[in-house]
């Protein structure tokens, strides 16, 4: 019964997420006042931690969508499926949340088709309705319900950029890599390694981030570093960890791998 006991604490408890600044605060006032967020910073940076450990910290219920190229309007709203002979209307986790309450929060959300913004337009103002065309329902929002979309700025091209139009709709936090200390403590805490070896560790994401002229289509993630830590934390040496944790997810190229060799042998040693 203790260790039931324990796994149900576990579960409860809202996912471990050491806040930057005031983004806590500020997303429950805009859950408390009805209003729509945007979430921007670099892949890997917490955004997705963020929005679990608000969703458990508010008790909501959380819908999360992971945004792609042939993600369409149905797919969020739902559509018609056969069901035992017959036809039969299945929300989808957009139309979901509205129904029930709690988040719907769309990941990278620029990766969506163009007609997923046109859906999510009379949810983010004063109206809160999400039309249903196929069934010609119109459904209100709940006060408990609260979208939340993200996006990296930094990876989107002139293709694939959130409009004006649709940005100024949105209450928005902008994320980055926790500071040093910060970082030093989520990864301890996320990995179980103990802070002095988590270190370098953080020396060695800073260089790479801070780095010109290596072609990384991508910082060093925090995610990245836990993963690492990990590694060390089970055991596996040091080197080998970050070879395979964070260099080679890093990049394919061997130049830049070789430069990022380098850089682990003046932060590792």
């Amino acid at each position: 019964m203790d260790n039931l006991a324990q796994l149900g604490a576990a579960i409860a408890a809202p996912p471990f997420y050491l806040p930057q600044g005031k983004e806590c605060e500020l997303f429950e006032l805009a859950w408390r006042q009805r209003l729509p967020l945007l979430l921007k910073g670099p892949t890997g940076c917490g955004k997705t931690r963020f929005v679990a450990h608000m969703a458990a910290r508010l008790g909501l219920p959380l819908q999360t969508v992971a945004c792609h190229d042939d993600l369409t309007a149905a797919d969020l709203t739902g559509r018609y499926l056969l069901k035992g002979g017959e036809t039969v209307w299945v929300d989808g986790p957009l139309t979901h949340a509205v129904r029930v309450g709690g988040i719907c929060y769309l990941d990278e959300v620029v990766e969506a088709r163009k007609d997923v913004t046109v859906v999510l337009h009379p949810l983010t103002d004063d109206r809160r309705l999400l039309p249903l065309e196929r069934t010609g329902e119109i459904l209100e929002a709940p006060p408990e319900f609260m979208l939340v979309v993200s996006y990296n700025p930094g990876y989107q091209n002139i293709l694939k950029s959130l409009k004006p139009s649709t940005r100024q709709r949105f209450v928005a936090i902008e994320l980055d890599f926790p500071r040093p200390e910060l970082e030093l403590r989520v990864v301890a805490a996320e990995s179980g390694l103990d802070p002095e070896r988590v270190r370098p560790l953080i020396n060695l994401a800073s260089r790479v981030r801070s780095l010109k002229g290596l072609d990384l289509e991508e910082a060093c993630s925090t995610r990245l570093l836990v993963y690492a830590a990990s590694l060390m934390q089970a055991g596996f040496d040091p080197v080998l960890a970050i070879e395979h944790a964070i260099i080679e997810p890093l990049s394919d190229d061997a130049d830049v791998k070789a430069g990022l060799r380098e850089l682990v042998r003046a932060s590792i040693g």
